[in-house]
This record gives C-alpha cells, sequence and structure tokens, in this order.
C-alpha cells in the first residue's frame, strides 16, 4: 500500500479507533515521508529520527483530517512543519554554502588514482552520497521546494499546497532553488559538466580519507538500480538542462527503516 492507495474508508477506521487500520494508514505513508526526510536532511540517523516522529504526529493528530485536501497533501504538511519546526534538527544542520561544498570537492583531487578493489562500490556511494550532500548547500524554503518538486516529483498544486504557498510562490521558489543547483552542479559535478575540475575517480582517494566514504560501506547507494557507470552514461545521455535532474533522479528510493516500523508497532500495541 502506498500514500496514493490509502482510502478514506480505511481512514475513517482508523480514526475510529481500528488498529488494523490504523497499521494499514502508517504503512501507506511510510516509505514517502522516510524518504522526503532523508532527502531534506541527508544524515540517515537524522532521517530515521524525524520519520519516526512524524509517523507518531500524524498517528495522534489522524483524527484532525477532514478530507479537505488529499491525504498525501496532508501527511506531507505534517512532515514539513515537524521538519522546519523541531530545534534538534535545526542545530543538526551543517549549514553549508555551495561555495565551502566546491571548495570542499577539489581538495586533495588526484589527477592519476589507483584502482581499489571495491572501486565501482565506492565511486557510486560518492556520486550518491554527494548528490545527496549538494542540496544541504541550499537554503531550507529552496530546499524543501526542491526536494517536493524535482526528487519527489509532486505537482505543482500538492506542492505548493504542502508548503502551503500560492502556486504562484511556489514556482517562483522551485525555480530558484533549480537554477542554484544546475548552476553549481554545472561548474562543479564531473558527471554534469565537461570541463569540471571534480569527477568521482579523482575525488575518491581524499573522500576515503577524509571518512565521506568507508570501504565496505554503502548505506547511500545500497539497492540503487543504476552502477556508477551506468548513472554516468544515463546522465550524458540526455540534453543539458535534463542532467542535473538526471542526476538528482539517479538516487536510489529508500524503504523505511525496519526499525521505525517495529518501534511503532510497539507503540500500538495494548499495554499488558
Amino acid at each position: 500500500m502506498t500514500i496514493a492507495d490509502v482510502s478514506l474508508a480505511v481512514i475513517k477506521a482508523a480514526q475510529q479507533g481500528d488498529r488494523a487500520a490504523v497499521e494499514d494508514v502508517l504503512l501507506s505513508v511510510q516509505d514517502r515521508i522516510y524518504n522526503l526526510a532523508h532527502r531534506v536532511l541527508v544524515n540517515p540517523d537524522d532521517a530515521s529520527e524525524a520519520t519516526q516522529e512524524i509517523l507518531i504526529r500524524i498517528l495522534t493528530k489522524l483524527s484532525t483530517f477532514r478530507a479537505e485536501s488529499a491525504f498525501s497533501t496532508w501527511a506531507y504538511r505534517i512532515a514539513i512543519r515537524h521538519i522546519v519546526s523541531a530545534k534538534k534538527l535545526r542545530d543538526r544542520d551543517p549549514g553549508l554554502t555551495f561555495e565551502m561544498f566546491a571548495a570542499d570537492l577539489e581538495t586533495g583531487l588526484v589527477a592519476d588514482p589507483p584502482e581499489a578493489p571495491d572501486q565501482a562500490l565506492l565511486l557510486n556511494e560518492l556520486r550518491v552520497s554527494c548528490t545527496m550532500a549538494m542540496l544541504l548547500c541550499l537554503s531550507m524554503d529552496l530546499r524543501l521546494a526542491y526536494v517536493l518538486g524535482d526528487v519527489l516529483e509532486l505537482d505543482q498544486s500538492e506542492a505548493s499546497g504542502i508548503l502551503e504557498l500560492e502556486p504562484a510562490a511556489y514556482r517562483k521558489r522551485l525555480s530558484r532553488a533549480r537554477a542554484e543547483v544546475v548552476a553549481f552542479t554545472s561548474r562543479h559535478c564531473g558527471l554534469v559538466g565537461e570541463n569540471t575540475k571534480c569527477s568521482c575517480p579523482r575525488r575518491l582517494p581524499a573522500a576515503l580519507e577524509a571518512g565521506r566514504v568507508l570501504r565496505g560501506s554503502y548505506p547511500n547507494s545500497a539497492g540503487s538500480r543504476l552502477s556508477y557507470s551506468q548513472a554516468r552514461a544515463e546522465i550524458g545521455a540526455v540534453v543539458e538542462d535534463l542532467k542535473t535532474f538526471k542526476l538528482q533522479q539517479s538516487v536510489p528510493y529508500r524503504d523505511c527503516p525496519q526499525d521505525i516500523r517495529f518501534e511503532l508497532t510497539r507503540i500500538l500495541s495494548p499495554s499488558r
């Protein structure tokens, strides 16, 4: 069941305390909420923590849903409000700028890097991790518009409703976010721009030394439908204006971690 599949009848049953219906409602939203949190916050631990808290908020506020909007819009709005307002999440934001990120990318580049035994896996992990991290350089309002519009690909009416903006204001915000991301990737990402200093193979030794990626650990790229070479080929095959979009879309979609599901089940279980 996905966020679009949950029916009004199931929601009403959940509002009346039907535990199976409550579980169906949470199951319908958990993956989408986790992917929203992961792409906005990037850090997987922060995303997991935020997702659990958001799902509990959805559960506790379920009685207030009046079907005045799509359930997906309502659920995403709760998620966005939590991400924006939670002080502990704001305090953990690294405060990156595109200038800082570019300087980091261009530090320690190796002209003729040696190949590691797990080179293909490491390059793919670096590709995905870097693609995600660059969105931290956007201000939160632009980041949210970009994730909703170009990562989750929600239509503008739903995205503007989630952000509680007029459609024209949302379009302006999304356009500005796109322009900033496209400008950065065109100048600094070797998968998008032809004359950039940085490329994943040249960047990998410094990334390993700095702990940006770890040998034998591929948390961001696990389950990716694309390898590094496949992603490079797909991005290279599209016209210039679509390269950055293709880069962001090549980040794998994640299932909500099972420990969140187990914790919610524990919360829902009747006390003994």
